[in-house]
């Protein structure tokens, strides 16, 4: 596989195929790979190209925490060195979050949005008191006295109430997360100029279903397709229909 290197790391990413071109921007904790089931067939008629984030599949983690702009200039910085013109973004979760920011920075022809993150989750009582549970456990936890009597049952605290992302990243990944998950992109939706297709599975739990109706509502040229039965993979468990609908949309067939 190829590499692209940017800064001190190096960026894995596949490129086959010929015609308008197609990149895939994975979601968190997935890489490059997760998307063969449509990416390969659409290799037929298109020139896809894919990469894995730094921090995921084969490519380099960042040596200190990223913010979602680290990212979006990573991407678009591969685009330029790559030369590619006409791209069309294919973002699912959180490649949606990238491809919702590089919008802002060049104008792609077009942008699939799956099962996109995007949109800051309203908050219940119960998020705020582990929240804020946490900081005051921490804050005591600093005192000098109690810092080494505490630091295990901290850790503890905060991998119970941790999501399964964030148990699975290395330490260097879970402050990039937390950066991550907080950035808010509503504000954004508005300003996207291109048509944006987004592709949803209606028993999506990590960004649900409400969700992209938000975010069809506030992007001017969208359409919604939403999968019953599905999840938050809704390309993966439908992927027929999930060809058929991104060739429709793409067209130049």
């Amino acid at each position: 596989m190829p590499i692209y290197n940017y800064q001190d790391l190096e960026i894995n990413y596949t490129r086959t195929g010929n015609g308008q071109t197609l990149l895939f921007l994975h979601g968190w904790g997935a890489n490059l790979e997760s998307f063969n089931c449509i990416s390969e067939p659409l290799a037929a008629h298109y020139e896809v190209i894919a990469l894995d984030f730094p921090g995921f599949g084969k490519s380099t983690e960042p040596k200190s925490p990223w913010q979602l702009d680290d990212y979006t200039q990573m991407t678009l910085s591969f685009i330029n060195e790559l030369n590619l013109k006409n791209v069309h973004l294919i973002g699912h979760s959180f490649g949606g979050r990238v491809s919702i920011k590089l919008s802002q920075m060049m104008t792609p022809t077009k942008i699939m949005l799956l099962n996109s993150a995007g949109i800051k989750p309203k908050r219940n009582s119960l998020y705020y008191f582990k929240v804020y549970g946490y900081k005051a456990f921490k804050t005591i936890a600093s005192l000098p006295l109690l810092s080494w009597v505490l630091k295990e049952p901290l850790e503890a605290y905060r991998e119970l109430h941790s999501s399964s992302d964030y148990k699975m990243a290395t330490p260097i990944m879970k402050q990039t997360l937390t950066k991550v998950v907080n950035e808010d992109l509503t504000p954004l939706l508005s300003k996207i100029s291109v048509p944006v297709l987004l592709i949803w599975g209606d028993q999506d739990t990590s960004t649900p279903v409400e969700d992209a109706k938000k975010m069809a509502a506030r992007i001017p040229d969208s359409g919604l397709v939403i999968f019953e039965g599905a999840g938050h993979f809704s390309y993966l468990e439908q992927p027929d229909r999930t060809l058929t609908i991104l060739k429709s949309f793409i067209g130049g067939l």
